[in-house]
């Protein structure tokens, strides 16, 4: 029996001049002799760029997988599941679960052994769903065929209109814009981590020691340049091998685990937790004092090898110091799944360390604008030490997504922030002292701000706890829904909305949290409600599964402006086309875009309904139409611009009015 998802497909020859449809899959099929009676059935899918299709295995409530079934006849019979290639798996931000799914191509097998001597033809169906960064599409059916004869040597393409070509399948390799952008955060990250490291106990006062080494060795200007430029780069090539050390060991598939794996995540927490209370003072990480030896010994050779070593004297010395950073940003790195990530988060911080121990050397009079040391470098270490703490718990955060424990809930991974923070604010204003701080007489300036920054910052997390957004952190703590109250602890509702219960709301209507809108998941009953009160329709195109829908209610809906007018301007009318329950039994309908298909599930009635009347296929999707079902201006997509989507409602709005 089919999943109950909705499924729509597309007549390109009706639909040619819609340019919001969006068809970006194709599917061909062939067939693999294995033996005398048994063959794979080959269904191959080209996906276009930015685009990923799910796997057929996804979790409980998560997105609507893949799924393949075939008219079972006389003349064969499966042999065992539809097996799948490896893909990518992440922690899905909606369902915030480990999720696997395909980008550029996808290859699917069932193996069948063949009864009948003669040549047959085997017909099946593929349901699927798609996603990019903006949209999320229906499910979708497509028909599938497959010869079964002497020689099965050619491919044959489907699309949505039902037309079958013989064509060669061919793989494109595309460029992954959002791989490029995450590789760019982990380089300024790692870039910004490299001057923090600079500015610790173990690092700044080798400055003027490597500033008189060059001074002492090189005989003229030019030569202390060279030799500061050599120093430099050594550094940098040091680091860097580092990051290729942890690519090779681990490998492109071991990297992208990483981040959705509970026992690295947890793992990683642990490590995190050692880190900063190294950095707080506890205990220091060093490495074996022998090695320092050996490589200063080395360094006395002189010429560029002895510079190479030089700078590994450096990252060694610097170990206690530079470790705990160099290891969280591996950490990161390598959690994002993306081999090359390490490389580039080394090639980052080595850079940032590199730079000024080059400037340094090679003009040693900027040595004069140097501070002192003193025990501002313990406080800089000590603050990284609260980082990496507040950082630790986002891991244990993924552990507890991936196995919906409900341990670390919303409200108690703020808590736990707020702690942190508030701690740090406590010590940057000198209430606390720790292991290796010097005796504090009076308060720097730039102390004093740092402090008030943590502490603003402490202030900002607190009303999160009442159910507030917290849009700047969004990617750190559990979404809202993933709380004890969707609403925020101890939430009542106050005034005009505690007069309002389930008997009052109109026929068809609820309460959408945590906005608190009056909304419709009918279409009809919404727009009789609209012509009553008088109002204009709000048609909302979304589903369950749709990332940038949740982005435009929590970030968008959410604004002063424009929660007044959903609340109070209009009638929402939201139709979830992944709506997974069957239509009321004898309110099946003929499907217009499939002829001879029966509609079943409520959201397949949706989507079939915004594909034929608006010619669109992605969500979200917003309609503002009047009582004659009429259109008051154009439709909007995603749009994350508040100032944007306040002029289209209101736009909308004055000319239902006018």
């Amino acid at each position: 029996m089919r999943k109950l998802f909705l499924f729509f497909t597309l007549f390109s020859v009706i639909f040619t001049s819609f340019s919001q449809i969006h068809d970006p899959v194709k599917w061909s099929t062939s067939v693999e002799k294995v033996s005398d009676s048994e063959y794979d059935l080959v269904i191959s899918s080209t996906i276009e760029e930015n685009w990923h299709l799910y796997s057929q295995n996804v979790p409980e409530n998560g997105p609507i997988p893949t799924s393949f079934t075939f008219e079972i006849t006389k003349d064969f019979e499966l042999i065992g599941a539809t097996s799948e290639e490896e893909g990518h798996t992440v922690n899905d931000p909606v369902f915030e679960m480990k999720i696997k799914f395909f980008e550029n191509k996808a290859v699917f097998k069932q193996r069948i052994k063949v009864l009948s001597a003669s040549a047959i033809n085997i017909v099946g169906e593929v349901e699927f769903m798609v996603c990019d960064d903006a949209n999320c599409l229906p499910p979708t059916l497509v028909d599938l065929n497959f010869q079964i004869s002497d020689k099965n040597t050619a491919a044959i393409d489907f699309n949505k209109t039902g037309e079958i070509e013989i064509t060669k399948v061919i793989e494109s390799k595309k460029k992954d814009n959002s791989s490029n952008k995450s590789l760019l955060t982990i380089f300024i990250i790692a870039f910004f981590s490299g001057f923090a490291a600079l500015l610790t106990p173990c690092v700044f006062p080798m400055i003027p020691m490597t500033v008189s080494f060059f001074t002492k060795q090189s005989k003229s200007k030019a030569a202390g340049i060279k030799n500061a430029i050599i120093y430099g780069a050594s550094i940098v090539i040091i680091y860097v091998l580092l990051g290729l050390l942890v690519s090779a060991v681990f490998g492109a598939d071991a990297l992208n685990a990483l981040s959705t794996n509970v026992w690295f995540n947890i793992i990683f927490f642990l490590l995190l937790v050692i880190f900063a209370v190294s950095f707080l003072g506890a205990f220091e990480i060093v490495l074996p004092s022998s090695w320092g030896t050996k490589v200063d010994s080395q360094a006395d050779r002189g010429g560029y090898i002895g510079i190479f070593f030089m700078a590994l004297a450096l990252a060694i010395v610097s170990f206690s110091c530079t470790g705990p950073i160099v290891g969280t940003l591996l950490v990161q790195a390598a959690a994002g799944g993306n081999q090359i990530g390490p490389i580039v988060g080394m090639l980052g911080f080595s850079l940032a360390l590199a730079i000024p121990f080059a400037l340094f050397a090679a003009f040693p009079g900027w040595l004069n604008s140097l501070p002192k040391s003193g025990g501002w470098l313990n406080t800089v270490k000590v603050v990284l030490g609260f980082l990496e703490l507040a950082l630790a718990f986002k891991f244990l955060s993924n552990a507890d997504l991936v196995l919906q424990l409900h341990w670390l809930e919303r409200e108690v991974f703020l808590a736990i922030w707020i702690s942190i923070f508030g701690v740090l604010a406590m010590y940057l204003f000198g209430k606390i002292q720790l292991p290796h701080d010097s005796p504090l007489t009076h308060i720097s300036v730039g102390r004093l701000s740092l402090g008030m920054l943590s502490l603003m910052f402490t202030i900002y997390m607190i009303p999160g706890l009442w159910g507030a957004p917290l849009n700047l952190i969004s990617a750190f703590p559990p979404a809202q829904h993933y709380a004890e109250s969707p609403y925020g602890v101890g939430f009542t509702k106050l005034g005009e909305e505690a007069k309002t219960n389930n008997s009052e709301l109109p026929e068809g209507a609820h309460i959408m949290a945590p906005h608190n809108i009056l909304a419709f998941n009918d279409y009809d009953l919404g727009l009789a409600y609209a012509k009553k009160v008088n109002k204009p329709v709000m048609l909302d195109f979304t589903g369950h599964a749709c990332v940038n829908c949740r982005k435009m209610e929590q970030n968008v809906w959410a604004k002063d402006e424009i929660l007044p007018i959903l609340k109070n301007d209009v009638v929402l009318i939201s139709l979830y086309v992944d709506d997974k329950r069957s239509l009321p039994e004898g309110e099946e309908i003929e499907s217009i875009l499939r002829p001879g298909k029966k509609l079943k599930y409520i959201g397949q009635k949706w989507s079939e309904f915004q594909t034929i009347k608006f010619g669109a296929n992605a969500q979200p999707f917003y309609v503002l139409m009047d009582h004659n079902e009429e259109n008051l201006n154009e439709p909007a997509a995603y749009t994350p611009d508040v100032e944007d989507y306040h002029a289209w409602l209101k736009q909308g709005i004055s000319k239902f009015k006018n």
